[in-house]
């Protein structure tokens, strides 16, 4: 009989990590606390997949020989302690999904940036004749794209959920764009340890691997020290020039790797914004270490679409800008926003407060906004940090009237800008959902 393998879950990575076990000869059982969504239940049906949902069935959980936790789900939860206890080892999906493929794995975290330069990456290899998948945090399942659709290389946006549950994953490319203050809630409200389990991202690379880290990221110039490390190590800065990794000279990004020098216009690229500059360089940098065509890459980051819900233009209703940044869970994603936007703005924020601390949003604040609409069940930590600071600051419960408000308020010329700095569980699915309801909302205005 094949080993048991216990998944944690029935989301897009418990039942990918599902599927891929029954293929590989486990004996899956797949168990979760709510609810599990109609289309998970085919795909486990389909795959002849033993699964229950409303709850855990706890004995037979302690029988199994390995476990696949989805990240939502905390270390300090009873059953995760009691399965530790029992010596069962606990995996994360991409832990599992790296056991089973011999692809090149180019891995990119971040608090800020990581689907964007992951989608980035992605497209300047596509683009550049590899045949590569995406998966990870972003979109599909590491481990069901592994089952269903081989590829020779893998760029993964991965979270420092997924970190927390590595063992052997070793990318060869691994990327940090940069850390800031997020998830203290998952992590005893420590930053030191959500910092830590974001560095896990080239715990077990070798010399013949590469990091990719941005210098200019006071927490990452503070915690890497190059020369302690085993990958070869490539920064990238705005603000001082290098003579190795992707630094700015003139108006053109340079960037250095072993005999390979190459430019491009900043004025060329696709995305707007300082930060954009820098995930572009990260990109551009795995795409060079791979041996892309400097003219592929140079094409591809001036033809890039960027990711859905950020900073992402939905309309212009009488001269009045209205932007989607749905993805914006964290204070550093909205200052980022704040600071691409040249117009006065009326800023949509608000939702599931993870222990943020609002006040380097204040200069911006100041700056820029004329009004803030609340869109949140508890919104006392923002009216609390801006309720001085702006004229009108206007609580809503609902997307459809928050927008109904900014319209109100909003002068020509004016942004709309949604950018909740929250995470979207209050009153949404996710921040996708978020983000889908506030652009139906502006276009039926």
């Amino acid at each position: 009989m094949g080993k048991i393998l216990a998944v944690l879950g029935a989301g897009e990575s418990g039942v990918g990590a599902a599927v891929l076990g029954k293929e590989k000869g486990f004996r899956v059982f797949v168990s979760d606390h709510g609810p599990v969504k109609e289309r998970y239940r085919n795909v486990l049906r389909q795959a002849g997949i033993e699964w229950e949902e409303g709850g855990h069935s706890e004995e037979r959980l302690l029988r199994a020989d390995l476990c696949v936790k989805s990240p939502g789900i905390p270390d300090r939860v009873p059953l995760i302690m009691r399965m530790q206890e029992k010596g069962i080892p606990i995996i994360s999906e991409i832990e599992f999904g790296s056991r089973f493929t011999d692809a090149t794995l180019i891995a990119i975290t971040g608090s800020n940036g990581k689907t964007t330069t992951a989608m980035l990456a992605y497209h300047l290899l596509k683009e550049g004749g590899l045949d590569v998948g995406l998966a990870g945090n972003i979109g599909d399942s590491f481990a069901l794209k592994v089952f269903k659709e081989p590829r020779e290389y893998y760029v993964l946006e991965v979270s420092s959920f997924q970190l927390d549950g590595i063992q052997r994953f070793q990318p060869h490319i691994a990327v940090i764009t940069n850390i800031t203050p997020d998830h203290l809630d998952r992590y005893e409200q420590k930053m030191e340890l959500y910092i830590q389990a974001k560095l896990r991202i080239f715990e077990n690379q070798t010399e013949k691997d590469h990091f990719i880290y941005d210098l200019d990221d006071p927490v990452l110039s503070d915690w890497i020290r190059p020369a302690e490390l085993k990958p070869r190590v490539w920064p990238m800065s705005l603000e001082q020039s290098l003579s190795k990794g992707a630094s700015i000279a003139g108006a053109e990004i340079q960037i250095i790797t072993d005999n390979t020098e190459m430019k491009m216009n900043t004025d060329s690229l696709a995305l707007e914004g300082l930060h954009n500059v820098k995930n572009t360089m990260a990109a551009a940098t795995v795409a060079q270490l791979l041996g892309i065509r400097k003219e592929s890459i140079r094409q591809s980051v001036a033809n890039f679409q960027g990711a859905p819900h950020r900073l992402e233009k939905v309309l212009k209703i009488q001269h009045v800008q209205y932007i989607n940044d749905s993805k914006a869970t964290n204070v550093n994603a909205t200052y980022y926003a704040l600071e691409s936007v040249k117009s006065p703005v009326i800023w949509i924020a608000g939702g599931v407060d993870k222990g943020n601390d609002y006040r380097t949003l204040l200069p911006l604040v100041r700056e820029k906004v004329r009004a803030i609409i609340c869109l949140g069940l508890d919104n006392s930590k923002l009216l609390e940090a801006f309720g001085n600071v702006v004229d009108l600051v206007v609580e809503t419960y609902a997307m459809s009237e928050a927008v109904k408000v900014a319209y109100k308020v909003a002068d020509r010329g004016d942004t709309v800008l949604l950018s909740p700095a929250c995470a979207s569980f209050d009153l949404f699915e996710n921040y996708e959902d978020r983000g889908d309801q506030f652009k139906a909302s502006v276009k039926s205005l």
